[in-house]
């Protein structure tokens, strides 16, 4: 494969359109997408890569917005080809207004052939195909216009090279007979970005230190998060840039009846106070007139003997599965196991 694709470069609606009828009867087509995410809470698209085989074509979309015809393309017809797919989806998403369907994850797939479970693009490509591709423009700027000729090099060969990536991994999950496995974890992956997008009230289960807090304590810091996730979208705000998860779970933890008492949580500067002071006390001071039954119940605690010996017992049948499958314990994700109380 030449390091010199050729390439199609789309900034009309028009040529969208034509690209999506010419590649519409393809069974795979593969994916990516380049953007921009330093100070807003969507990503903003910068770039979107697709082929099928011959030409890349690079589809600029801070002038071109997604037509029905990608969209289609994109939500139904071909198998969509991704690596490390979630923010790519979030992407189209918040773009097309679409969730891909269906998607095949290379990143996904090499963890189920027992390989590293997150093994970058380029390790991929150089694994499966012995190509080593450059790497020199992974920070680089994508909503520069024009883009040099190093960059769309780059970009088409992120999607060149999935195609030929994909046919020695499909091979090898039909003949380990875990094809069908990579296909139930895509649709999972899928649902949850589908989820994670309108699910402002769930954010709070993603705490890891959550068995910590009582339970009055951990409504407290669902309504902190539910609240936080409403503004950043609404403002298109980095989560961080209004309130961390650090600092909604330590006002959580303390339940400040006063402004003075929420100064004194680590973290909270005197701007933030100002700002949103009164609204962060108004959410503590509800979650301290929850009726007890109505109060959310709280994890297993990973300090308690009950919970250390199933957690035990689980890894050690993981392990023997592992095993038996020749597979790296790491792709199970072991440590997930935590999360299933």
């Amino acid at each position: 494969m030449p390091l010199t694709p050729e390439i199609r470069w789309i900034d009309t609606p028009e040529a969208l359109d034509e690209a999506c009828a010419e590649v519409a009867e393809a069974d795979v087509i593969a994916l990516d997408t380049e953007f921009f995410r330093e100070k807003t809470f969507h990503p903003v698209p910068a770039l979107v890569q697709f082929c099928v085989g011959g030409a890349a074509y690079l589809v600029d979309p801070t002038v071109v917005a997604c037509t029905d015809a990608f969209r289609r393309l994109l939500g139904e017809g071909p198998v969509k080809l991704l690596h490390a797919s979630s923010e790519d989806l979030e992407v189209f998403l918040h773009w097309a207004g679409v969730t891909v369907s269906p998607l095949v994850d290379t990143q996904i797939a090499q963890a189920l052939l027992g390989e590293v479970p997150a093994m970058g693009y380029q390790k991929l490509v150089e694994f499966w195909v012995g190509e080593t591709l450059p790497k020199d423009e992974t920070r680089s700027n994508w909503l520069e216009r024009p883009l040099s000729e190093t960059q769309t090099t780059y970009a088409a060969l992120d999607v060149i090279y999935l195609l030929e990536v994909w046919q020695v991994q499909r091979d090898a999950l039909v003949r380990y007979g875990r094809l069908g496995w990579l296909e139930e974890e895509c649709r999972k992956l899928v649902d949850q970005a589908a989820r994670d997008e309108q699910s402002d009230g769930q954010w709070y289960l993603r705490q890891r230190q959550l068995w910590r807090l009582s339970p009055r304590q951990i409504e407290a810091y669902r309504r902190l998060t539910t609240w936080r996730e409403g503004e950043v979208r609404r403002r298109d705000l980095p989560r961080g840039w209004l309130a961390s998860d650090k600092l909604l779970y330590g006002i959580a933890e303390r339940m400040p009846e006063n402004r003075y008492e929420l100064a004194s949580v680590e973290g909270m500067k005197p701007p933030l106070i100002k700002r949103e002071g009164d609204t962060m006390l108004a959410l503590v001071r509800e979650a301290r007139h929850v009726k007890e039954e109505q109060l959310p119940t709280p994890p297993w605690s990973p300090m308690e003997a009950a919970f250390k010996k199933r957690y035990k017992a689980l890894r050690q049948v993981v392990g023997r599965e592992a095993e038996a499958l020749e597979w790296r314990r790491r792709c199970y994700c072991v440590a997930a196991i935590s999360r299933l109380w």
